[in-house]
């Protein structure tokens, strides 16, 4: 494991302070938002919510869908945003955050907006379907959800990822050359490297390969490629690269699609249930005022699918390690990267465990270190 050998005891608490003074914000964002929906899908005072909200349009079942979503999506924005601001202030003090207010608060417009075109349009699509049917509703939208679950993973780095950051080419060079090249002998094709202007927003480094086919390109932060020597850079690309060769992406789309259909089915149970019905102020799923049970029956699947969620996430993000180990045979390089992610970006190395199981993407820096100490190549021999 890494130890002080990696990293002084400075910037071991320098990362541990990180945590400790944000974690309890993130986490209590979160809980706050779960408790909201809860208490407005399961009293009947999220059902009085949607009819107050669709009564100032004009009272139709249209007026009721939209106006009741907008609010539910408002309010969860509303009630997150000091929790965020907080944590934006924590992070500001630990150096990682270059954006100001002003831009800050233009990203979450942004994001208030891309979430109100997925979500009016969906919410729509689900209540003309329970129109239709009571009892049958979720069969048709369990497969339209994972049609667009797919859609939206194609249409990411096309449409979303140019609304919060500016791509430039890659300057021809010997960087370039390498990436391509990195590329070439791990038989990935790519289009193209592109650089992110990240530095507007923040200090921490990464980089990533997004799209699929003729759209694939490599994507440096430009905060990776003025901080890291080349070499290490190489290594990151050669872990996104592991995604391409193993095909996380199409693979975690088809998981996220079938996920996306199996929720919505355990959604069609729930809402056929009287006593929850009951508790929500509404008689049937195909009124509109049940929407902020829908809302909370959904926030509690994704509360409790989170943790399975992150340890596969964490199995793919060691499998990549191992493929950018494998690629360039260069552990004490890798090793070299993973102490520069960590202290530019002020990760704590080794976290709480519960943490790790519950929260965490990735692996911690301390196991990444260990695993590549460990590491040998096919043949068995350094």
């Amino acid at each position: 494991m890494a130890d002080q050998d990696d990293f002084t005891a400075e910037q071991l608490a320098r990362g541990r302070a990180l945590r400790q003074a944000q974690v309890p914000w993130v986490l209590g964002g979160r809980l706050a938002g779960l408790a909201l929906s809860l208490v407005l899908g399961l009293t009947p005072a999220g059902a009085a919510l949607v009819r107050g909200s669709g009564d100032l349009l004009g009272g139709s079942w249209t007026a009721r869908v939209l106006a009741g979503t907008t609010a539910l999506v408002l309010l969860g924005q509303l009630l997150g945003l000091p929790f965020n601001a907080r944590v934006r202030v924590v992070r500001t003090r630990f150096g990682l955050v270059t954006q100001g207010w002003a831009g800050w608060l233009v990203d979450l417009l942004r994001g208030l907006l891309l979430t109100l075109v997925l979500a009016l349009p969906a919410a729509l699509g689900v209540y003309a379907l329970t129109g239709w049917s009571r009892h049958w509703w979720w069969l048709p939208a369990a497969g339209a959800a994972a049609v667009l679950t797919v859609l939206m993973s194609f249409l990411f780095p096309l449409v979303v990822e140019p609304l919060f950051n500016r791509f430039t080419p890659m300057a021809a060079g010997e960087l370039r050359t390498a990436l391509l090249a990195l590329a070439e002998r791990d038989a990935v094709a790519v289009r193209d490297v592109l650089v992110a202007d990240a530095s507007r927003r923040t200090t921490a480094l990464n980089a990533y390969v997004s799209g699929f086919g003729a759209t694939r390109r490599i994507v440096a932060y430009d905060t990776l490629l003025s901080t890291a020597t080349p070499r290490e850079v190489e290594l990151v690309v050669a872990h996104e690269l592991g995604h391409v060769k193993h095909r996380d992406v199409p693979r975690g789309t088809a998981a996220a699609a079938l996920g996306s259909a199996v929720a919505v089915a355990v959604l069609g149970l729930l809402l056929s249930l009287h006593p929850l019905l009951s508790a929500a102020g509404v008689a049937s799923v195909s009124d509109p005022r049940s929407l902020p049970l829908l809302a909370a029956c959904a926030a509690v699947l994704g509360a409790l699918g989170g943790p399975a969620q992150a340890a596969v996430s964490r199995r793919i993000e060691a499998r990549a390690d191992r493929h950018a180990l494998d690629l360039t045979g260069d552990p004490e390089q890798f090793v070299a990267m993973q102490r520069r992610l960590a202290l530019t970006n002020v990760a704590d190395v080794d976290p709480p465990r519960l943490l790790e199981l519950l929260f965490a993407t990735h692996p911690s820096t301390a196991r990444r270190i260990a695993a590549a100490r460990a590491w040998t190549p096919a043949g068995g021999h350094r």
